[in-house]
């Protein structure tokens, strides 16, 4: 403040011209006030320059929410960089950044801290090589001045800390849009919201990772655009932000004129469905297949076995009505159904004889074929199998974990084959394109560690007892018991009773929609959810409303097999034929038409043996034994390991190889072993060749026994024409019939 220089003469002057006392005590009043208030001024003017200037607070940083998003954005924790088991240079990451304490240290405590350094960020060891600026193999992921290298930068200069217990976690994520029909060629931005534990959103899409399911239908760039492929279909993109993923379904409709509302008939419920997501994509499902390819399909299904022609005549000349559905009513009475059905599970739950020992091994067959051969609900039939205990002779189940021994991998397998579920990634790690933690991995596994087998004088017995602790192989915590997304269980006996109760509750998740799906999967070539035992969030369904009304089919019929296959057997769309429209040709995931599926080889080889005549002897077994009623998948057979029968050490669908190749092929045409079949003196053909002297007649049997139908005309011309050539007609028999033995139409199912 500044006070006037010339105030005592200023003072003099105003007391000369006025001489009032009361004027001279206003001015000395005046004097006090003013000299008050430059005292006020100074003091205030010498504190605000001594008081330090207010500075905004530094950024709170976390670790896991803020530099964790940016390993995984910039490939720095991929398995082929620093996340491998055994690191990158001396620098290891957990695998998609799971374990994002374990990641914190190793930047900022190893390596002598050399990594990480708030004194001087931009010498950081960690943020020089990730910029180029120091030679890293993995080349500049982050360049200088980018906003990912200024939060890094950021994050360094305050200090490199972890952050708060305290602070929120994401807790899900949320694509936008979910699903979109989208034109071919054309192309769309995703966006990826967050959701935090304190109720906050944030769009976090540009630390996203995306993947498609199928890039010829759909390409997605590291930043979400998606860009439609030229073929018509649907396929889903991934989205992985922390640990969370969720997935966009794209729906690209065949370019065209819309299908309109013809040829969409419905004979259930299970045709709305698949009609309404055909019309979606613009495609009209192929016409119903005839009388002679739905017998031929549906044994093959049912019972793997092939009609006779005796069965194919009667069922052609049948004018019933429903003579559909009373075909599948006497398929499911048939012996037959248990042993097929027998086979497919003794695949999923490893009847293995190399394990087990021959006696063992059968008895565990024979426990699982009497299951379906009563009948048995399919929830009741894995709650046997879970819960097994007691001496081994009177509970043939428990032979499983014999099979399968460490708990984890019991764990593993009884999820993949109830659930769909394949735990297995989670052991090591966070899988990487579900939400399945190794907490969610060693939960399962605890409710597995009572179980033990001891031998005795009486033989063994499979017991779970105890209360043996699960740990945590990188915390060293204990891990509770418990199934997944279900709370621990506070089960003191034997845990497997809670789990078995969980897997088979009617509000599971999983169990009734994995049984539909692997149903579907079999009878109509394909699963809602394909690999079937691939279930998880970023493998959705390619329609979830069938899939839904398939289990709830499940659940309603209380878990009756034969109930699920009547109704799905009696649809249209079990009943499609596999011929294509103009619409369909390149749909092979919808249902629009029946797809050609290779017949497994124990079916197969039983088909050779029944359409020649001619059984096969196996090892170690009764002559008479077909080739689905073997038990043990060990048995010594050429034909059964070339055309894929699975060996039985694992859970997956895929040990069963239903792919044709080349070593089949050439095995069919030149093999010493069906030409004896076909040339047997006492063999089918040669029976046919006897009482057939009509050349006409001889060739409505042959395509009979083969295809089950009754021969074209131009077919039976060509078969009366080779005979007519043939000097020896029964040569010229067995050299038609080993054709027909190749043809496409025998091989598959159609």
């Amino acid at each position: 403040m500044r006070v006037r220089s010339d105030w005592p003469d200023l003072r003099r002057g105003l007391e000369a011209n006025f001489s009032n006392r009361r004027l001279t005590a206003i001015f000395k009043h005046l004097k006090s006030f003013l000299k008050r208030l430059f005292t006020a001024a100074l003091l205030a003017a010498v504190s605000a320059s001594a008081a330090p200037a207010k500075v905004a607070a530094p950024r709170a940083f976390n670790f896991e929410n803020d530099i964790s998003p940016l390993l995984t954005r910039h490939g720095c924790n991929a398995s082929q960089c620093h996340g491998k088991a055994e690191g990158q240079n001396g620098f290891k990451l957990s695998v998609f950044g799971y374990d994002a304490l374990a990641d914190f240290r190793a930047l900022t405590v190893e390596s002598k801290g050399r990594r990480a350094s708030p004194a001087a960020p931009e010498q950081s060891l960690f943020l020089a090589k990730a910029s180029g600026a120091v030679p890293h193999q993995g080349g500049a992921r982050v360049p200088a001045g980018s906003p990912d290298y200024e939060t890094i930068r950021a994050w360094l200069a305050a200090g490199a800390s972890f952050g708060s217990t305290n602070d929120a976690r994401v807790v899900r994520v949320e694509l936008e849009p979910r699903e979109r029909i989208l034109a071919p060629g054309s192309k769309l931005q995703l966006r990826v919201n967050a959701t935090y534990s304190d109720g906050r959103m944030a769009d976090v899409t540009r630390f996203c990772v995306f993947q498609s399911n199928n890039d010829s239908l759909a390409k997605v760039d590291e930043h979400g655009a998606v860009s439609i492929g030229s073929l018509p279909g649907q396929t889903s993109v991934m989205a992985r932000y922390l640990g969370e993923v969720t997935s966009f379904m794209a729906i690209v409709p065949r370019p065209g004129k819309p299908v309109g509302d013809a040829g969409f008939a419905e004979f259930n419920f299970i045709d709305k469905h698949v009609n309404a997501h055909l019309k979606k994509l613009n495609l009209r499902p192929s016409d119903v297949c005839d009388d002679a390819t739905f017998l031929r399909r549906a044994s093959l299904d049912i019972i793997g076995t092939l009609p006779t022609a005796d069965e194919a005549r009667r069922f052609l000349a049948d004018k019933a009505s429903d003579k559909r559905a009373q075909l599948v009513e006497s398929l499911l009475k048939r012996p037959e159904f248990a042993d097929f059905w027998a086979l497919k599970w003794a695949d999923l739950l490893r009847v293995d004889r190399q394990k087990l020992g021959q006696r063992d091994a059968y008895a565990y067959y024979r426990w699982i074929r009497d299951q379906f051969a009563a009948n048995r609900p399919l929830d009741q039939f894995a709650r046997a199998l879970l819960t097994a205990e007691g001496p081994l002779d009177d509970a043939p189940a428990g032979h499983f974990y014999k099979v399968v021994t460490r708990p984890g991998d019991m764990a593993n397998a009884v999820s993949q084959v109830f659930l769909g579920i394949r735990l297995a990634c989670a052991e090591c790690h966070h899988h990487p394109f579900d939400r399945w933690s190794q907490t969610d991995y060693y939960g399962m596994s605890g409710l597995f560690a009572q179980v033990s087998i001891r031998k005795g004088a009486l033989g063994e017995t499979l017991l779970a007892e105890g209360n043996p602790a699960t740990k945590h192989p990188r915390t060293g915590e204990n891990v509770p018991p418990h199934a997944l997304d279900a709370e621990p269980s506070k089960d003191t006996g034997d845990r497997r009773r809670a789990l078995a109760e969980w897997f088979t509750a009617p509000e599971n998740p999983w169990f009734a929609r994995n049984l539909a799906n692997r149903l579907a999967a079999h009878f109509l070539g394909r699963g809602v959810i394909e690999p079937v035992d691939d279930v998880r969030a970023t493998n959705p369904p390619g329609n979830p409303a069938l899939l839904d009304a398939l289990a709830r089919v499940v659940t309603d019929s209380r878990f009756d097999l034969k109930q699920f296959i009547r109704t799905l057997a009696a649809s249209r769309t079990y009943q499609l034929s596999a011929t294509p429209n103009d619409t369909n040709a390149q749909d092979e995931q919808n249902y629009s038409r029946a797809l050609f599926k290779r017949l497994p080889a124990e079916v197969l080889f039983d088909a050779v043996c029944q359409v020649t005549g001619v059984p096969e002897k196996f090892d170690g077994v009764p002559s008479g034994t077909r080739a689905i009623q073997l038990w043990d998948s060990q048995t010594q057979h050429y034909f059964l390991k070339l055309f894929g029968r699975p060996v039985r050490v694992t859970a997956c669908e895929c040990e069963r190889n239903s792919e044709a190749s080349i070593a089949q092929v050439l095995h069919l045409l030149n093999s010493p072993n069906l030409q004896s079949k076909l040339s047997h003196a006492n063999g089918q053909l040669a029976r046919l060749v006897a009482s057939h002297p009509d050349n006409a007649k001889l060739a409505d049997e042959l395509y009979l026994t083969f295809f089950s139908r009754m021969p074209t005309a131009t077919e039976r011309q060509l078969v009366a024409k080779h005979l007519g050539a043939s000097p020896d007609r029964q040569q010229g028999v067995e050299d038609y019939a080993w054709s027909l033995l190749n043809a496409v139409e025998f091989v598959f199912n159609h």
